[in-house]
């Protein structure tokens, strides 16, 4: 029997579903075809359709178009929703996170992202993978529905792995198994302490050394895995297989002007065929290099402080939009202090940059598309269009506004999520105590 209704019905029968459980549980596979008619889709390509239909079946979308111009037969479909005064928006695409290998930053029991040494390209983020944490679904209700996963500490800190936020085991959520390295790049700049306090910026002394033995390491490896077969294993070495042929990408933490230029570098020399810049707080100072060599930037948290005493105050905020002007690939992340739990405000940080320079759709693309390509995933995923994976969510408003932001639906390869989350919980219950909620 097919089910037409709108959309407040549609949110009260998702409402319904989702009650009967104590708490969220991971959604199961599609079962029913959706159609959502009438919403402002937000494709996630640079363009709009104002008046949209957006149909999925199977964990796909099938059909993308403008319900004023297409003739639709709603027979077809299971379940039709009238998204009227609603927003389609494709999930948004947390990069270089450390979403469920942490919890708590002060318990140590509860951080995960962390291995001893120096070199670890064989540490694998995926595996540590925590399923039940519970900062992922209060980052879903704002929309964030895919990571990468991303080890942290020491010179090469492991390979990340790109996730679905939603599953009962790593198993069950990961997207892309392994998609690259991740390298700290040498820090050209060290802040000088004495006795008698703070002495400010100066050039590190170990940098030279530090960049040196990188360069070993990447040699010696690239010989390693140049060798069609090894009589005896060394772990870290066959970690980096793949890195020199292109399948995995080599991320390169780097802020500094002299960093990221000298990381290029680098790349040229060992032959990088997937190269992406990490952090770039400077990024718009050389944005001519990272296009000449077609680099892609991950871009610092927006909601923080100049990197340099010279700086604009507002840099951070004007950084995409001069990257964009200069034809650099970039996307926005959310590293730094209490980074997972931050992670739901990153729709907000590409609201910022629509501020100061981008457009909405240019913003929007800057945590959907732009992550998808510079991952290498854009074929399934970062856009709403036929044979991408539907995952996707509805928001009463503007997604990219924390006025507007409110999630009513969403969906990981098809799969209806429950979005509630221990803190929607207590709001429900302490509105019910001083009688700010309607009794139902």
């Amino acid at each position: 029997m097919k089910s037409i209704y709108s959309f407040t019905l549609f949110a009260a029968l998702f409402a319904g579903v989702t009650a009967s459980a104590q708490k969220p549980v991971p959604a199961k596979p599609q079962t029913k075809s959706i159609l959502l008619m009438n919403g402002v889709a937000h494709i996630g390509n640079g363009t709009v359709i104002e008046n949209s239909v957006i149909g999925f079946r199977n964990g796909k979308i099938e059909l993308v178009a403008d319900a004023r111009t297409v003739r639709i037969d709603r027979t077809a479909w299971d379940t039709v929703a009238d998204c009227a005064g609603k927003h389609l928006y494709p999930g948004l695409i947390a990069p270089n996170s450390t979403l469920g290998l942490t919890e708590v930053e002060s318990v140590r029991a509860t951080n995960d992202q962390y291995e001893v040494g120096g070199y670890n390209p064989h540490i694998r983020s995926l595996i540590a993978w925590n399923s039940d944490s519970k900062i992922i679904p209060t980052v879903r209700t704002n929309g964030v529905l895919m990571a990468q996963v991303t080890p942290r500490g020491g010179r090469i800190t492991g390979t990340s792995s790109i996730m679905h936020l939603d599953g009962w085991n790593w198993e069950d959520a990961v997207h892309k198994a392994d998609d690259g390295i991740h390298i700290n790049w040498p820090s050209y700049i060290a802040y000088n302490w004495s006795e008698n306090g703070p002495g400010g910026y100066e050039r590190s002394k170990r940098y030279l050394d530090q960049r040196h033995e990188l360069e070993q390491f990447f040699t010696e490896a690239k010989v390693y895995c140049a060798l069609p077969s090894q009589p005896e294993k060394n772990l870290r070495f066959e970690g980096m297989r793949g890195v020199f042929n292109g399948t995995k990408a080599v991320y390169i933490h780097a802020d500094y002007v002299k960093e990221i230029t000298e990381a290029i570098a680098f790349a040229q020399k060992f032959g990088l065929k997937r190269m992406v810049i990490v952090g770039g707080a400077d990024s718009w100072m050389c944005a001519s290099q990272l296009k000449a060599a077609s680099v892609p930037v991950m871009l610092n948290r927006l909601h923080s402080l100049p990197q340099t005493d010279g700086d604009d105050v507002n840099q951070s905020y004007k950084t995409p939009a001069q990257l964009l002007k200069a034809g650099v690939l970039f996307c926005l992340q959310n590293s730094g202090d209490q980074e997972a739990h931050g992670t739901r405000n990153l729709p907000f940080m590409a609201g910022t940059a629509a501020a100061w320079g981008l457009t909405k759709e240019e913003a929007l693309m800057a945590v959907t598309l732009n992550s998808a390509k510079i991952m290498g995933i854009d074929s399934r995923c970062g856009s709403l269009e036929p044979g991408k994976d539907a995952t996707l969510f509805v928001s009463d408003g503007d997604a990219l506004d924390m006025r507007s932001n409110n999630v009513r639906a969403a969906w990981i390869q098809g799969r209806r999520l429950d979005l509630r989350n221990e803190q929607t919980e207590m709001a429900e219950k302490y509105q019910d105590k001083y009688g700010l909620k309607k009794k139902k």
